[in-house]
């Protein structure tokens, strides 16, 4: 499985923000035979239709991203149905790769699996020395556990199956719906309808004072394919820049890009989350080579045409 082109690829979540990309990705390493399922044909929550899925596409390698996921309000809202979706889906998908024998699965896994007060970067072998943000466990316990299945999978069936922990993700096609978006485009609607409404000031959630490390979505889509191509380990592995921001500096910068010349009003009775998230990205360097190109600034600028552009298209 070191060169994926001519393999037949499943990729789960092809569809959504990162998988899109992911999929550009792979067309562009020379690989066209991808299947990127449905959700209104193959429900990966139910058994019966991963176990359709796997016979009707006969992959030969697998890259699972599908998921359910949101924002600091969403996970708090919906702690059940993250955690039962995520850990069901990924269930279904690496025991249907075990039974039809696919030679590789690419689990992605989430940074919101980390310790709430893991020492600043995280690393990798920090992942299991505590509980998770209380607002991001559900969903992060989920994910982790899935880690486990692998190792234990790899032990006992030598499935070969691989986990990457990526950072928070952002750049065009983002999501920006206010019910469930991450915190960039949560900013960007914010500060862009703000400015166009001429209001005096913007209020946002906490206190601005957490940090957070964010990857552009291309970025992110290169690491997981030259993960794909070009590592074997057990080991997770982390994806991202290994550069942080107070939510704080993110705010202002936004502000700056999106022309808005209004306050902000931070609410320090909404949580901030995890104090601080930060990633050491050396096993990603060393073990396939894997760098963020995309400098924050340049992401949140495309980022920020892309959204001006789809309101005026009325694609959002």
């Amino acid at each position: 499985m070191r060169d994926l082109e001519g393999k037949r690829v499943l990729v789960t979540g092809g569809t959504g923000f990162l998988g899109r990309s992911v999929c550009r990705e792979l067309n562009e390493r020379g690989v066209t035979d991808l299947i990127v399922p449905r959700r209104s044909e193959y429900d990966l929550t139910h058994e019966n239709a991963v176990e359709q899925l796997f016979s009707d596409s006969r992959p030969e390698a697998v890259i699972h991203l599908a998921a359910e996921v949101g924002g600091i309000g969403a996970n708090r809202a919906n702690p059940g149905r993250y955690f039962y979706a995520n850990i069901a889906m990924g269930l279904h998908v690496i025991e249907a790769s075990r039974r039809h024998e696919v030679g590789k699965i690419v689990q992605v896994g989430t940074v919101c699996s980390y310790p709430k007060h893991s020492p600043v970067p995280f690393r990798e072998d920090d992942l299991w020395e505590g509980y998770p943000e209380e607002t991001n466990a559900p969903y992060g316990i989920a994910k982790k556990s899935l880690l486990v299945m692998l190792h234990a999978y790899r032990e006992q069936y030598q499935l070969n199956g691989i986990y990457l922990v990526p950072v928070n993700l952002y750049g065009p096609g983002d999501n920006f719906d206010p019910e469930t978006s991450h915190v960039i485009p949560a900013l960007i609607r914010k500060f862009v309808s703000a400015r166009d409404a001429n209001s005096p000031q913007v209020e946002l959630w906490g206190t601005g004072s957490a940090s957070r490390e964010f990857l552009h979505v291309d970025d992110a889509a290169s690491g997981i394919v030259m993960a794909a191509e070009g590592f074997e380990g057990p080991e997770p592995v982390n994806l991202g820049t290994g550069r942080e921001v107070t939510i704080k500096d993110l705010a202002e910068t936004i502000r700056d890009l999106t022309g808005y010349d209004g306050q902000m009003v931070w609410d320090p009775s909404k949580p901030d989350g995890q104090p601080r998230r930060m990633l050491d990205t050396s096993r990603a360097r060393e073990s396939f080579g894997f760098e963020a190109k995309i400098p924050l600034e340049t992401g949140l600028k495309q980022t920020i045409a892309w959204w001006e552009e789809s309101r005026r298209s009325g694609a959002s």
